[in-house]
């Protein structure tokens, strides 16, 4: 038999019933190998080397399948992409011994950190730490999912956070929407995310799969005492055309009403959790529906100062959107303390003013963040959009050389001890 016929790999596959499709895997991959259509995530076999790196930061633990096959009979992409779970197991042909054919690992490719100069390039997310803080409370996750069954929670309030009108951009429509599980078991941590299962089936008559949001509430509710979360939810109304356009999920929870239920799965997250200790130092970057996760820490932190159970560490906050209209909460972080939380916005779309962007924002507060940046009580948190991301890395890479600190030793410290985390979408 050819030697080509009888190469064996363990093939890398992604469970499409337990998938919900939050992007991680994709973003982490440092080769590139993992890619996505409107409806499943797959690992082209050709280009997985097998790093692992996308194993832990997966909130489902839906990364985590693998098939012994011939490599000749690997599963393409555009196979993985129709299905809608997982083949069974498929049995080696007589004559091939998996136990003595060696496992091939694929050649890795040219990961994107190295340029055709050969000269390293930037890669924001091999920064980004899959640990939580040494200090952060235990978090469940996966309690309730596609094959375990969904947990049913009830609206008890439905309210737009951000202004109305043309003036305020006709092309956006951000909630604030809270959901009571009653009796039900739902713990949650500051960080965590849920997800929401639409109603109806997609065009192809197969039901929608879940969409994640996160929760911006902290863990003793939206109300102290309840077993409720609040989400943040935009929903985008025209796309980059002018075009009216109308998201599954997005569009179903900003139109809920008081009383309704929804079917929730999760809750999802281990690391991007905020830490307890009081010394603790906590450095949110946020823009749009990124502030979700910024929202739930801070209030957890106003309760316990309220309390008078909180002493130290410090708040920080940079916050981006295109304008100030279209700011989720501008209003109620206005009226924090100064001496609770230092509030940064960057707005890149004000009529009459330049650009500006949350990294502008944090090289103009150098001074103060290589202080946090030297403090092994500081924490940093990135959520929003993609684009951001690199950006806003960079910053902190720049701020710390420029202050003549190493960001090879500070960063490597920062992931190594869980203490910067990026959840970009």
């Amino acid at each position: 038999m050819d030697i080509s016929q009888t190469q064996v790999i363990k093939q890398h596959l992604i469970d499409p019933e337990i998938c919900i499709r939050c992007n991680t895997c994709e973003a982490i991959c440092p080769v590139q190998a993992i890619t996505h259509d409107s409806r499943n995530y797959v690992v082209d076999a050709d280009k997985c080397n097998l790093c692992m790196d996308c194993i832990s930061p997966c909130p489902t633990g839906s990364i985590d399948n693998w098939r012994v096959m011939l490599k000749a009979k690997a599963y393409t992409p555009q196979e993985q992409l129709g299905w809608d779970d997982l083949p069974a197991e498929v049995p080696l042909p007589e004559g091939v011994d998996a136990e003595v054919v060696s496992m091939v690992v694929q050649p890795q490719a040219v990961p994107p950190t190295q340029l055709e100069s050969g000269e390293a390039a930037f890669v924001s997310s091999a920064w980004g730490s899959t640990l939580p803080p040494w200090s952060a409370a235990h978090a469940y996750t996966n309690l309730y999912g596609p094959k375990t069954g969904p947990s049913t929670a009830t609206v008890t309030g439905n309210f737009r956070v951000t202004e109305v009108g043309q003036t305020a951009g006709s092309d956006y429509d951000t909630h604030h929407v809270v959901l009571d599980f009653g009796a039900v078991p739902f713990p949650v941590l500051e960080g965590q995310s849920i997800g929401i299962l639409p109603p109806g089936t997609d065009d192809k008559g197969k039901p929608h799969f879940a969409r994640q949001y996160s929760i911006a509430s902290p863990r003793n509710g939206e109300r102290p005492g309840y077993n409720n979360v609040s989400l943040t939810i935009k929903r985008v109304l025209e796309d980059h055309q002018g075009k009216p356009v109308r998201g599954v999920g997005s569009n179903y929870m900003c139109d809920l009403k008081v009383g309704d239920t929804v079917q929730v799965i999760g809750p999802f997250g281990s690391s991007f959790l905020m830490p307890n200790h009081p010394k603790s130092n906590i450095v949110m970057i946020c823009t749009g529906t990124g502030s979700a996760p910024m929202r739930a820490m801070t209030e957890w932190r106003r309760r316990l100062r309220a309390s008078g159970k909180f002493e130290g560490g410090k708040l920080m906050l940079f916050f981006g959107a295109r304008s100030q209209a279209e700011l989720p909460y501008f209003g109620p972080l206005q009226n924090l303390p100064k001496d609770f939380i230092d509030i940064h916005f960057a707005f890149s779309r004000t009529p009459g003013q330049p650009k500006r962007y949350v990294q502008d924002a944090m090289r103009e507060r150098a001074a103060d963040l290589v202080a946090l940046l030297k403090d092994g009580n500081s924490h940093f948190y990135v959520c929003g959009l993609k684009s951001m991301e690199e950006g806003v890395v960079l910053a902190l890479r720049d701020v710390a050389q420029q202050s003549g600190l190493d960001w090879a030793t500070v960063g490597a410290a920062l992931k190594r001890e869980g203490r910067l985390h990026l959840e970009t979408y």
